[in-house]
């Protein structure tokens, strides 16, 4: 049975073919790239205070501002935890949206991220 032809590496700038995302060199840069959910934190607990977070606050942060209504179906952390738990579990950092409105800050902040020393 013929295989598969090899794909470029998807490390920016590799030449390397590979029957993989990346090859050989790469693979080690992006295994341990980002830990499961519930190594990140959102297990059993957080989605029993997600749930009474939206009883409290169904409406979207940010539709509303634009004098919109949708239902929040997100709780987003205003300031990304990155691992810090303290951070993860502090109430004043989450806000409501809508899974559009958070997919687009999410993607807004990943694109352009704010280091703070």
């Amino acid at each position: 049975m013929p295989m598969k032809p090899k794909k470029p590496c998807k490390h920016p700038g590799c030449p390397l073919l590979t029957d993989h995302s990346y090859c050989e060199f790469h693979a080690k840069l992006y295994a341990d790239e980002r830990a499961g959910a519930r190594e990140r934190g959102y297990d059993s607990r957080w989605r029993k205070a997600r749930k009474q977070f939206l009883n409290a606050y169904p409406i979207c942060k940010h539709c509303e501002k634009k004098g919109k209504i949708a239902p929040a179906t997100v709780v987003d952390h205003i300031t990304p935890h990155r691992g810090d738990q303290r951070l993860f579990w502090d109430e004043s950092n989450w806000q409501p949206l809508c899974k559009k409105c958070h997919d687009r800050k999410t993607r807004t902040e990943d694109q352009h991220p704010v280091y703070t020393f």
